[in-house]
């Protein structure tokens, strides 16, 4: 398996003795190794069955990487959720359609997840102090759920004007919050 990974990314140079056009997705241009597009590009079941893993390696005591580690404390400030991480198969096979008026759990620790990534690169630019200054008024997790709101609402104007999310208007939103 190593061999195989390093074959897929470890390639030598366009032109370059041994160089071979690679077999993986195509991203800007660039080569992105399939690998890493399963990483950062998991399906919604994908999803959901990553947090009902953690929910029960933490139920069971179990050694959780540092990635599981952060959602383990989100999904321990939501005790409501349990039920539904309980089953993977469960949770896999549930509808959350808008029409069924239930919240999505695994969309809302995954908001979690992505907020505390942001925070941790900074990214966008600016989002770190703004961030921290609104823990600092209402708390982390009531933080979390006010930040929510903004990503919803560049999310919503990006799709709705069909232009690339607005960075900026995102980190302004939270500064005002």
């Amino acid at each position: 398996m190593l061999e195989e990974l390093r074959s897929k990314c470890a390639r030598p140079p366009p032109g370059a003795p041994g160089w071979r056009a690679p077999t993986g997705t195509r991203y800007n241009g660039g080569f992105v190794p399939a690998l890493t597009i399963a990483m950062f590009n998991p399906s919604s079941n994908d999803v959901r069955r990553f947090f009902c893993e953690v929910f029960r390696k933490q139920r069971a005591g179990e050694i959780l990487s540092p990635m599981e580690a952060i959602a383990g404390d989100w999904i321990a400030g939501h005790p409501e959720y349990a039920d539904e991480l309980s089953d993977a198969d469960a949770a896999v096979a549930r509808d959350y359609s808008v029409e069924g008026g239930k919240t999505n759990p695994f969309l809302h620790l995954s908001m979690h997840l992505s907020i505390s990534e942001q925070v941790s690169v900074d990214q966008p630019r600016g989002i770190r102090d703004a961030i921290n200054a609104l823990i600092g008024r209402v708390g982390q997790h009531d933080a979390h759920h006010h930040i929510m709101e903004c990503l919803g609402e560049m999310i919503w104007n990006s799709q709705r004007d069909g232009t690339p999310p607005d960075a900026d208007a995102y980190v302004e939103c939270v500064r005002m919050r």
